[in-house]
């Protein structure tokens, strides 16, 4: 690999790190302050997104999917290692977005998400690769089957924890009672 393919990647990795250590001046805790790690939060609960995956992990893939059509859509000609610096800008800007006090209080006013403190570091790390994942699959796997994970994953969410990536954005910018209805009937 030359020096000039390498950049992207390189850049990529100085994303994720800078990010992560935003997070922390941030005053985000590294890990769960329940004491221990684990490899699953569980929704309803304030260590929710303090683990290394939780049930919003799916739609951080999601992320890479979607960011993977949209700049082969408006920058086919760019070379894909660039095209993932520009994912991984949107997705590390997100993580940063996503645990400013506004964005948790705005979470914990119009959803269910009232035991939702914002991620851990760990958590917001293993969402970033989550999404590196879904682009990296999303080029190699074939549209249809693209295609037919982001829709699983949207059931599959929406089936157990009544949340996904759709119902997510709905409700953090134009939030529904129905819909919070019908999540709180858990």
């Amino acid at each position: 690999m030359s020096d000039a393919t390498f950049r992207p990647y390189l850049l990529t990795s100085v994303l994720v790190l800078a990010t992560c250590a935003i997070l922390l001046w941030m005053g985000r805790v590294p890990w769960c302050a329940c004491g221990y790690v684990d490899l699953w939060g569980t929704v309803g609960t304030s260590e929710g997104s303090q683990q290394l995956f939780d049930w919003y992990t799916p739609s951080h893939l999601l992320h890479g999917f979607i960011f993977y059509a949209a700049l082969w859509l408006v920058a086919r000609r760019l070379p894909v290692g660039w095209r993932l610096v520009i994912a991984t800008l949107v997705e590390c800007a997100w993580e940063i977005a996503e645990n400013t006090n506004a964005v948790i209080e705005r979470y914990r006013e119009v959803t269910i998400s009232l035991d939702y403190y914002g991620d851990s570091v760990l958590n917001s790390f293993s969402d970033i690769v989550a999404m590196l994942v879904g682009f990296w699959l999303a080029r190699m796997l074939p549209v249809w089957v693209s295609f037919a994970i982001v829709i699983g994953f949207e059931l599959l969410t929406m089936a157990i924890i009544r949340d996904g990536l759709a119902l997510n954005v709905i409700m953090l910018l134009w939030p529904l009672e129905a819909i919070r209805d019908w999540q709180a009937a858990m």
